[in-house]
């Protein structure tokens, strides 16, 4: 058996998508790229280092998670390999990171899956690189969820039945909770594992991306209803809750309930800052994200929201894309 195969996804990935598969020259690892209705030259960008490329029917809507499943079925038809390395085609495997994942999930049977750290090319391009980068460098040790990039046991890929592919967003999220309950274990270690080309240099694209995020809160959360209790409980206060007091307090009592409630939206902020400044960000960076983690909350909600409609009325799920 083959110990390593890579599942790589992508659409409109372009360059991004050649320095992907660059990173993955020479790591004694079978290699998919999985496209999903790419308009741009990825497609033959795969085909030029040689890589298996699936295309996924345009008649289903496309998926991450969706696009994942396929991958994996196209490895196994020349056997599946002992472990999946999955990267989105926007990221670069950090030299050394495949063996020591190998590693890992080798010294640890109750291990099923590992994860490392992302980082971005482009840090200083935009704040909401900056905010990226900061979301990826999590703590190491035991995790309950993690992101997309991550190595599995195949075999536990197997039995918990992959990606769900009928989820937009959250999906790897959903995974690991499922292989957690499984009884497997999920492990952040303590290495670099990829490079992150967020390219998101516009407020729209940030807006969007968070839009997501809420999505999946609401539609994750409601499969495993203790994960993302806090994100969504933070969404309805201060995404709806507060604007209604600041509304109807307005109209009913005067001036003093809405200024009551722009200074706790301030202390908010404040309190955000000064826990990212003791997190070792330098203070005017703090201060900035800190603005968008309390702006935040009104994207969340309307992601949230977005996902209950769709829901009641039993509509098709939809990508929310930020680039």
């Amino acid at each position: 058996m083959t110990r390593l195969g890579v599942v790589a996804i992508g659409r409109n990935e372009g360059e991004r998508l050649r320095r992907c598969l660059a990173s993955l020259l020479d790591q004694a690892a079978r290699v998919v790229y999985v496209d999903s209705g790419s308009t741009d030259h990825s497609l033959d960008i795969a085909r030029s280092f040689g890589v298996d490329s699936v295309s996924l029917d345009m008649s289903a809507p496309f998926t991450a998670a969706r696009g994942r499943n396929a991958g994996v079925d196209a490895l196994r038809e020349g056997g599946l390999p002992e472990h999946i390395q999955f990267i989105d085609g926007d990221c670069a495997v950090v030299d050394g990171w495949l063996a020591a994942a190998i590693a890992a999930l080798d010294d640890d049977t109750d291990l099923g899956l590992v994860t490392g750290w992302r980082s971005e090319v482009a840090r200083g391009a935009s704040v909401y690189n900056q905010m990226c980068d900061v979301e990826w460098h999590r703590p190491a040790g035991e995790i309950r969820a993690c992101g997309g990039d991550f190595m599995v046991r195949s075999e536990v890929f197997d039995k918990i039945g992959g990606f769900d592919p009928g989820l937009i967003c959250s999906e790897d999220e959903d995974f690991v909770l499922r292989l957690r309950k499984a009884g497997y274990m999920a492990r952040r270690l303590p290495l670099d594992m990829t490079s992150h080309d967020a390219n998101m240099t516009r407020f729209s694209q940030w807006w969007r991306r968070t839009l997501r995020a809420g999505h999946g809160f609401a539609e994750v959360g409601r499969r495993h209803g203790d994960h993302f209790v806090a994100e969504r409980r933070r969404a309805w206060i201060s995404g709806l809750g507060l604007p209604l007091v600041a509304l109807l307090g307005a109209a009913w009592i005067g001036w003093l309930v809405p200024l009551g409630v722009v200074t706790i939206y301030g202390l908010s902020w404040w309190r955000t800052a000064r826990g990212l400044a003791m997190n070792c960000q330098n203070p005017p960076e703090a201060r900035r994200h800190a603005a968008f983690y309390t702006l935040a909350k009104l994207p969340h909600l309307l992601g949230m929201l977005l996902y209950h409609i769709r829901r009641l009325r039993s509509a098709r799920p939809r990508l929310i894309e930020y680039k």
